[in-house]
């Protein structure tokens, strides 16, 4: 990763094409965890894009602290979008999504179900608890790493980590 911190530098001294060399570096990485914490790929892609502006202004500006590696510092700044979203979502109104956009068509109508399902569970929870299980089963990522990436002690991630896991424990005791 030396090459994006020093496009990071770049930047600062006001390198519009550096800034583009860390967007195609790290814009994959961060749509898939943006569009699995919100469930929602045109929304994730909106909140990316959102957490590159926000990102950018702040290179430019210098404050860019250096005290976590450069995807790291910009995944907590998409989690903390997503997780802006998923609070702003629950806030309005609910439109019908009985047409998921998104699918092909290619799954069978149990799978669809079964995601439609378990996406309105992951829906229920706390954005903090989603967030967290979402980077821990999806992203494969550590306690530490999460800790880190939401701006918490490990035990709190521990703590969201155990109370989504019980929360969809009794959801599905509530359906089955």
């Amino acid at each position: 990763m030396p090459s994006l911190e020093n496009a990071a530098d770049r930047v600062q001294q006001g390198d519009l094409e550096a800034f583009r060399e860390i967007v195609q570096a790290t814009s994959d990485q961060l749509v898939r965890v943006a569009a699995r914490v919100i469930g929602d790929m045109a929304e994730a892609e909106d909140v990316v894009q959102e957490s590159y502006i926000s990102a950018y202004q702040a290179l430019t500006q210098g404050q860019f602290d250096r005290r976590s590696h450069l995807p790291a510092w910009l995944r907590r700044i998409v989690i903390n979008r997503a997780i802006d979203a998923l609070r702003s979502r629950r806030r309005r109104p609910r439109l019908d999504d009985s047409t998921e956009a998104g699918w092909d068509g290619s799954a069978g109508i149990e799978s669809r179900m079964a995601l439609a399902e378990l996406g309105d569970w992951m829906n229920e929870l706390v954005p903090e608890q989603r967030v967290t299980l979402v980077l821990s089963v999806f992203e494969g990522m550590s306690n530490l790493e999460i800790a880190q990436a939401m701006g918490c002690s490990e035990g709190a991630v521990e703590q969201r980590l155990v109370r989504a896991r019980v929360a969809l424990r009794q959801r599905s005791q509530k359906n089955g």
